[in-house]
């Protein structure tokens, strides 16, 4: 059986704002697998960062936990302390975002700062962070890595700083990778280069990552399996192969109708219709009721029951129940 490393059940995020409580996150469910790729997609506001950073336990001050579990290696991450979670936090679980010029400090040189990782973590001496900032800089693709080390954020390319960040990320050999958007600021050309540098430290270092992204592009040339995020939960899940290729929910299905192809030219673009549920209300039934085209009566109170299909996608749908009686 395919081992998992980190497994979220039922999770739960609200918080705290001058309109309300905010229901961020409603019920997040899905494994990672140890040296997999899983994606976690879906539109701007359905709780793929605020899940991610639940996960690490840095969720800003007026956000909370309220439910669920973050079960990695086997121990539950959400009944964990700040002091123990330091344990588990940069050194087996790493994490890097979207902006790297606003994650690394633009009045050190980027040497500077991966050596105090290094030395942080594994009680190295200079010349051994020294030296271990050097191969992992080598590892990410840096060219002339001594020189690089030696300059400071403003210096480097957005691609160059990913890639710093990157080796930051691994200067502890951590297990599991967090990627919350990590090309998007980033041109298409380097965009590719990361995914791939990605895949290639995946492959080497038998390393797992949880890759957040809004563009099925990228879910399709990097993960190996993909889970779509709606209003702060999952609707399907499986192979990315499999749900690319036929997507059972009706929200998946709108996601991949609305990228653009070369049929489209001088066409109308497809769009979902309606918005992101805001989360200042719980909602009754499925989530996505108010956008979809094969609504129902049922999907009004009774919250989807998950229907699995061949191959191990699965989706949360009543659609298919209702054939399944009727059949």
């Amino acid at each position: 059986m395919d081992e998992v490393i980190l497994s979220i059940q039922d999770l739960q995020v609200q918080f705290q704002t001058y309109a309300g409580t905010v229901y961020a996150v409603n019920g997040m469910s899905f494994d990672v697998l140890r040296g997999e790729i899983f994606g976690l997609v879906g539109e701007s506001g359905c709780g793929k960062s605020v899940t991610s950073l639940a996960v690490m336990r840095i969720l800003p001050g007026q956000g909370r936990l309220t439910g669920g579990c973050i079960i990695f290696d086997g121990q539950d991450l959400a009944s964990k302390s700040d002091a123990e979670m330091r344990e588990v936090r940069g050194r087996r679980i790493a994490m890097i975002f979207q902006d790297p010029s606003a994650s690394l400090n633009p009045v050190f040189s980027v040497g500077n700062q991966i050596r105090r990782i290094i030395r942080y973590h594994t009680g190295a001496s200079k010349g051994e962070a020294n030296e271990r900032a050097i191969k992992l800089f080598e590892e990410v693709a840096l060219p002339d890595p001594e020189r690089i080390l030696e300059l400071y954020p403003h210096e480097l390319s957005g691609g160059m700083q990913q890639r710093v960040m990157i080796a930051m990320a691994l200067a502890s050999g951590a297990e599991l990778l967090i990627a919350d958007e990590p090309t998007t600021a980033l041109d298409v050309t380097i965009q590719s280069q990361i995914l791939e540098l990605l895949v290639d430290l995946r492959n080497r270092q038998e390393l797992s990552i949880l890759l957040i992204t809004h563009n099925l592009g990228v879910v399709a040339e990097t993960c190996d399996r993909v889970g779509v995020a709606y209003a702060g939960r999952i609707v399907e899940t499986g192979p990315t192969e499999s749900v690319l290729n036929d997507m059972k929910h009706p929200y998946t299905q709108g996601l991949l109708a609305a990228l653009p192809t070369p049929e489209q030219k001088g066409h109308d673009l497809h769009s979902i219709p309606g918005n992101v549920p805001d989360g200042l209300s719980h909602l009754p039934g499925c989530p996505f009721q108010a956008r979809c085209p094969y609504v129902m009566d049922v999907c009004q109170d009774v919250e989807p029951p998950w229907v699995a299909f061949p191959g191990g996608q699965r989706a949360a749908c009543h659609l298919y129940v209702e054939e399944a009686s009727h059949a």
